[in-house]
């Protein structure tokens, strides 16, 4: 495997690795999930460790919706909405998403009526991070153009979420997945401005933070997470999360925060991105595949990347091939991510 194949490889498990650790305590607030990463995640100690029917290593819908988009992105060499749209649809008719979001689960009841994908995404208000949580894949195919990248994130977001707030945000993991895979995590000012300048038209607000985000990689977690909490978040608005809740805008900043908090530690990116509490699956993936495109696979424990499994099927092995087509299905493309 070369350096560039285990960059991808990291990519797609280091996200499902991170969904699948997250996924055990979403929704907990940040006592629980703190205590889960100190006694359970560091000391690597996650026998017994179980979401209701779901044993240790199953990964929720923000890894699903990436694989899918993966493989549209592998069958179609390039990226095709309609067909990705099919794929979601298809996922939802079959019963096999596991832990989804209403707004996404909505676009995909429409996308079965017959809706065309431009006109499926469910409207603003619905703000979530469905969109931005399986865009990694875009930053893989696109990473030497982020033109290309933005336009097909701001697209594939749009399938079920219209609000372009849920746009800023796929561009956002997009963008920084791809330049993780292209250039690495040394230089935090150019990534971050990177993608203030891609967002600034679709989210005034996430660009406007993610130009402060170099100076508050820096700082400790609480005081972090009292800067990133509310961004773009009105007075009034309560959802009831505790932590990071599953608004796309603060928890794409948490997401990115713990990547760049540890830039050359999967692991300790993971811990980050989990141990404030809220949506938490969601965010240790989408910190996870941008950690993973980084540092490569062998930054992602062995260990606990063997146990990941969707009810039996695409483990371990299977994401691995999935990297491996995606790889060279794109170093024959137009797209410019492969070197």
């Amino acid at each position: 495997m070369t350096p560039l194949d285990a960059r991808y490889a990291g990519c797609l498990i280091g996200q499902a690795l991170g969904d699948a650790l997250g996924f055990l305590v979403e929704g907990h607030d940040a006592a629980a999930c703190g205590r889960f990463v100190d006694t359970a995640l560091r000391p690597r100690r996650l026998q017994g460790w179980r979401r209701d029917e779901h044993a240790f290593g199953q990964y929720s819908d923000d890894t699903q919706l990436a694989r899918e988009l993966a493989l549209s992105l592998v069958a179609q060499r390039g990226f095709e909405p309609a067909d990705y749209a099919a794929r979601i649809a298809a996922l939802f008719e079959q019963g096999r998403v596991v832990g989804h979001g209403r707004a996404t689960e909505l676009a995909a009841a429409r996308l079965r009526q017959g809706v065309p994908w431009h006109e499926a995404g469910t409207p603003a208000p619905a703000a979530g991070n469905g969109s931005a949580m399986r865009a990694a894949p875009l930053g893989l195919w696109f990473a030497h153009d982020l033109a290309a990248l933005a336009a097909a994130a701001q697209a594939q977001g749009r399938i079920t979420h219209a609000d372009p707030r849920c746009a800023a945000g796929a561009i956002a993991i997009a963008g920084a997945a791809g330049h993780a895979l292209a250039e690495g995590l040394g230089d935090a000012d150019l990534l971050c401005t990177r993608l203030a300048d891609a967002t600034r038209a679709l989210d005034p607000a996430l660009s406007g933070a993610l130009r402060e985000l170099p100076a508050w990689s820096r700082l400790p977690p609480r005081r972090a997470y009292a800067q990133i909490a509310a961004v773009g978040v009105s007075p009034a608005y309560a959802d009831g999360w505790p932590g990071i809740s599953p608004f796309v805008t603060p928890s794409v900043l948490w997401s990115l925060y713990a990547v760049l908090h540890s830039p050359d530690d999967y692991v300790e990116t993971v811990c980050t991105a989990i141990a404030v509490g809220g949506d938490v699956d969601t965010t240790a993936a989408m910190a996870g595949a941008i950690s993973g495109a980084a540092n490569g696979l062998g930054a992602v424990p062995a260990d606990l990347a063997a146990q990941l499994t969707d009810r039996g099927t695409w483990g371990h092995a299977e994401l691995l091939e999935l990297a491996c087509r995606l790889r060279q299905a794109q170093g024959g493309s137009a797209g410019g991510g492969g070197r």
